[in-house]
């Protein structure tokens, strides 16, 4: 399998700040319109120096980020995109590498067909043109983990192009209501990836792995027209659960730079053309080296690699090989269900609301729980996505942990809902239990609850009893009742409950209240 990565960068003329005074946006300085290599971890923010005639004071100006993102996703393949090596994560250094790999000479690239047909089903997934014709390009560029001294890549003429991405943002008070966005894409191009510099700062010494040399990368272009920092995560969040279920990259990913460059305007500094990486232990991005010009990668036609040439169902040529060419109409009718078609089913099916859906899909594996409580509880779904986003997350957020670490499973949650369904146990109750099972001591809700003793009492002549001692002990509470107190009521339900140890069913308690006061 291919080892997990989904990296993002940011390219020359897709990330600058506009100045915003007195109302008006104006964008100051023209970003230099460079293409940006991107190795593991790197974010590429490139932007001409932004001079200004006086020094610009902290707190003066407001800044609105104008962000555009170039993402490098990992293709999931078996094999390398232009040789037979394998692809597999954690593999011992230098173990995956062929002589094309190595660049040795005389090589030459064998397109991988997998690696092809992953770009045309995420170019359809993205609403993109499929360009029939595509051209392979060298983009040259020094560093010593690229042995050929150059990249294969798509820069004329890429597999796809003009597509779009829509993602939703949550805003509102409390996050509640969904806004969707779309984000138009530039293009779509097939590249390999470079190899892996390992520095050893206590040796002083690089070391080289080529294991990822060749490997298949989608670069997917995102024109500039998100506005912040949150609109670009949710956004690649959306084109991260696309490339998950089309099964085309792992897409595993780690996001931080627009308050480092207002801060480095602010105190009257240049945002430089240059790649950056992230430290994910300080959490801020580092400069590793000047970004070239589009002029110095030196483009040309790769001349090892005829043009790429994909058919339709009206273009197949009579009688043609079906592992010889790739026909773009019948990988569309292979495309899975995207997102958004399963946030609709959920919604519909559920009655849910949407930013719900949202939430369900956001965090890994959480849709396959909820599935699995469904599946197996009598409880409402309206009641079964309450407990899972609001009590199930909220205990998982609280510690830190993902879905797959949760020490409740579907079916004791299944069980729990189904006990309090059937109003054998409370709704206080019931939480007590979820406490229980999260502290991992195997046992069932139906176990807790019997050692507990937290079943609702079922004996109505002892419910009634207990509340006809209740009113007598509270003669005020019950004149306020009478009174028409609103308050009251629920004061003589509360010393009830208390009473029962929260064991009575408070509506059964209402209901015998009302009856004994004649309300």
């Amino acid at each position: 399998m291919a080892a997990p990565m989904l990296r993002w960068g940011c390219r020359g003329r897709r990330w600058a700040f506009a100045r915003v005074d007195g109302g008006s946006c104006h964008r100051r300085g023209a970003p230099t319109g460079s293409t940006s290599n991107q190795i593991r971890g790197e974010s590429s923010v490139a932007q001409q120096p932004l001079h200004t005639a006086q020094k610009t004071r902290k707190g003066e100006h407001k800044w609105a980020a104008v962000v555009g993102l170039e993402i490098h996703a990992q293709i999931s393949s078996n094999s390398k995109l232009f040789s037979g090596s394998q692809v597999r994560f954690s593999a011992p250094p230098n173990s995956l590498v062929s002589f094309f790999d190595a660049s040795l000479p005389g090589t030459l690239p064998v397109l991988n067909r997998r690696c092809v047909e992953a770009a045309v089903m995420t170019g359809l997934a993205l609403n993109c043109h499929i360009n029939k014709k595509s051209l392979f390009d060298r983009k040259h560029y020094f560093y010593a983990d690229l042995p050929a001294g150059y990249q294969i890549t798509q820069q004329r003429l890429p597999i796809a192009v003009n597509g779009s991405l829509i993602y939703g943002v949550c805003a509102g008070k409390k996050q509640s209501q969904v806004i969707p966005k779309t984000v138009r894409i530039k293009q779509i191009q097939l590249e390999q990836d470079s190899g892996k510099s390992l520095h050893d700062n206590l040796r002083s010494q690089t070391l080289i792995d080529l294991n990822r040399a060749g490997v298949g990368l989608l670069e997917v272009v995102l024109e500039p027209d998100m506005s912040c920092g949150e609109e670009a995560a949710t956004a690649v969040r959306e084109l991260q659960l696309i490339l998950q279920a089309l099964g085309t990259s792992q897409a595993n990913m780690a996001d931080y730079e627009i308050q480092r460059q207002i801060n480095e305007l602010e105190n009257g500094g240049e945002i430089l053309n240059e790649t950056r990486s992230f430290h994910h232990k300080l959490g801020c991005t580092m400069s590793m080296r000047d970004k070239e010009g589009k002029q110095d990668y030196r483009f040309m036609p790769e001349p090892n690699l005829p043009p790429l040439v994909l058919y339709d169902a009206t273009s197949l040529p009579a009688g043609a090989d079906p592992q010889q060419v790739i026909n773009i109409d019948q990988i569309r009718e292979t495309l899975p269900e995207l997102p958004s078609v399963t946030r609709e089913k959920l919604v519909q099916q559920y009655g849910m609301l949407l930013e719900h859906s949202f939430t369900l899909l956001n965090e890994v594996g959480l849709l396959e729980f909820f599935q699995n409580v469904i599946k197996e509880t009598r409880a409402e779904p309206k009641k079964v996505t309450s407990w899972v986003l609001n009590t199930f997350l909220g205990y998982l957020k609280q510690q830190n942990l993902a879905v797959s670490e949760s020490p409740v499973t579907p079916s004791a949650l299944a069980e729990l809902l189904d006990l309090l369904d059937s109003r054998t146990i409370s709704s206080s109750a019931a939480k007590q239990v979820f406490e229980e099972l999260w502290k991992r001591e195997g046992k069932t809700p139906g176990q807790i609850v019997s050692e507990k003793q937290l079943e609702l009492m079922q004996d109505q002549g002892a419910l009634e009893q207990l509340c006809h001692s209740v009113m007598e002990a509270h003669p005020q509470v019950v004149m306020d009742v009478k009174n028409r107190n609103p308050r009251a009521i629920n004061k003589l339900i509360g010393l009830v409950r208390k009473a029962t140890q929260s064991r009575a069913d408070p509506v059964m308690i209402k209901e015998i209240l009302e009856k004994k006061l004649s309300l």
